[in-house]
Order: C-alpha cells, then structure tokens, then sequence
C-alpha cells in the first residue's frame, strides 16, 4: 500500500473567510472522487488546528502502489478538485510512501 501525504498552505493575502471557502470546496471536492476514481482506497481532508504551524491543509490518501497515484493525479476530476486551490495555493508539499 502507498500513502499519499500532501500539505497546502494557502495564501497570506486571504482572508480567513475567504481561506474556509477554498478549504470546505476543496475538501468536499477530493472527498467525493473515490466515487469517480476507484484506485483511491481511502482519502481524507484535513485542516490545521494549529495557527502556528505553516500548512494550512493536509490530505491523506491510499492506494495500491504508486501507479495508482500517478493514474489519480492525472484523472480529470482529481485535476479539476485541485484546480480549486489554483489561486489560493502559496506552498504545496508531497510525500508517496509505501506501508
């Protein structure tokens, strides 16, 4: 199994409201693929609690093996959820490992 780690922090410049828009509309937007991508075994958004931590958006996913990450990440509905955070995305970071 893989686990596919990545943490977003959004920009400084939004406003707290506008930063929970993005994040709830992110969040319901990857929340909702394994009904459209059927190599995700589990998926979950998650946000920072934390004001003195950098990042302000964790998700955590499965998979079987990385090529089902790579088949993820190009799929058109994961593109379109992750087009969510386009504007908003200051920092990404990412980190595939097998368990």
């Amino acid at each position: 199994m893989v686990k596919h780690i990545v943490m977003f922090k959004l920009k400084d410049t939004l406003s707290k409201e506008e930063k929970l828009v993005v994040m709830n509309d992110f969040k319901a937007a990857i929340e909702a693929l394994p009904a459209q991508i059927d190599v995700i075994r589990k998926v979950f958004v998650g946000f920072n609690i934390n004001e003195a931590e950098k990042w302000d958006i964790c998700l955590e996913s499965e998979f079987d093996s990385l090529d089902d990450v790579k088949l993820y990440a190009a799929h058109p509905a994961h593109v379109a959820a992750a087009g969510i955070l386009k504007d908003a995305k200051q920092d990404r970071a990412c980190v595939d490992y097998e368990c």
